[in-house]
């Protein structure tokens, strides 16, 4: 792995956070951990003692649940300890033998694993592609495929910072009598309707299952499983990934519902966010950033080697910006991912502009 450049390491946070996909800055938010200090002095526990199917199904988690699925309107939704847990126990799970499963090309490695367990035949699709989508469910329903159809995309992908066309898919999935599972890892507290995520308005139909990830902008962990009650009621009975783990901390829990408050109630956290992003593209494009229209901005470099000795630099310079290389992403487009977070001001971001100049 270190004659081929992939070799990894961990490394200490230092420097101005471009990494993190702490987009609000709730992590170390003072409003956040005041309730988790609330609801530690109102006697929720830290751990759950078990599986929620023994011991570990506290009340704070069934009533982040009920809040979330209020919160997202949806029938219910269902928290798992991480959005690669979920994401796998949705794969996994809930396509059946004689199913399929049309994925984009650069779906979450969680996606993938996923598919390693699940029962259904799989298919890539091109990444943003919705013709590409409907043409292979179309040839497969051709080759005398009779079962359900599943879409599986990201609303706003992780490491190209792009948006999935979900007007369009969602309009395949109802043509296809199909489902359309949304992860909306990158897009929960900071996009669509109310931060509800880009799939604002879709959730509530029988055919839409989402993902919101706890731990990126709403600065807490775990993930939240959005859908139809029978989704979740099938879960909690087949899901390996809910079953045999031990459930989520109740404290976590109720930190995450303070953090959906925080996130969701206060449009002036999002607005913050929306002018860094404006800023960040006006003096980051001219040295070749790709400006997406979100808060992931990718310097794609290419080569291996060359993405990282640029990383170093820039840490070395004061900036944790971190080189991001394939498996993450394809081979040949290793790149720098600037992440922007309310942890910086638009001064960080001149900063970073001068020493990648």
């Amino acid at each position: 792995m270190r004659e081929a450049g992939r070799y990894r390491a961990l490394a200490p946070r230092t420097g101005v956070d471009f990494a993190s996909n702490d987009y609000l800055g709730l992590a170390g938010d003072p409003a956040l951990r005041a309730a988790v200090t609330d609801a530690a002095a109102r006697g929720v526990a830290v751990g759950s003692g078990g599986s929620r199917l023994l011991r570990g199904n506290d009340p704070e988690i069934e009533a982040l649940e009920v809040e979330a699925a209020a919160r997202f309107g949806c029938e219910a939704a269902l928290y798992l300890s991480s959005g690669f847990a979920a994401n796998t126990a949705l794969i996994a799970t809930l396509p059946q033998p004689g199913d399929l499963i049309v994925h984009d090309a650069l779906i979450h490695a969680s996606v993938h694993d996923g598919l390693r367990l699940a029962r259904a035949d799989h298919v890539a699709a091109a990444h943003n592609d919705a013709q590409a989508f409907e043409d292979a469910i179309s040839a497969w329903r051709a080759r005398g495929g009779t079962g359900t159809a599943w879409i599986a995309v990201e609303s706003l992908y992780s490491m190209d910072g792009d948006r999935a066309p979900l007007a369009e898919l969602a309009a395949i999935a109802d043509r296809h009598d199909a489902m359309l599972l949304i992860d909306e890892a990158h897009a929960t507290g900071v996009w669509g309707a109310g931060g509800r995520g880009l799939a604002a308005g879709l959730d509530g139909r029988a055919n839409i299952v989402t993902l919101r990830t706890c731990g990126k902008a709403l600065g807490c962990e775990g993930a939240l499983i959005c859908g139809p009650r029978v989704m979740a009621d099938f879960l909690v009975n087949r899901a390996r990934p809910f079953i045999f783990s031990t459930a989520p901390s109740p404290l976590m829990a109720a930190a995450v519902r303070a953090a959906l408050s925080l996130a969701l109630d206060d449009p002036q956290r999002r607005e913050a966010l929306f002018h860094l992003i404006a800023h960040a593209e006006r003096v980051l494009a001219p040295l070749g950033v790709t400006v997406t229209g979100s808060q992931i901005l990718p310097l794609v470099i290419g080569e291996d080697r060359a993405t990282m000795a640029r990383a170093e630099a820039l840490q070395h310079a004061g900036f944790d910006v971190r080189g991001i290389r394939p498996p993450t992403v394809p081979p040949g487009t290793s790149r720098l991912r600037i992440s922007l977070t309310r942890n910086v001001e638009a001064d960080d971001i001149d900063q970073l502009a001068r020493a990648l100049r």
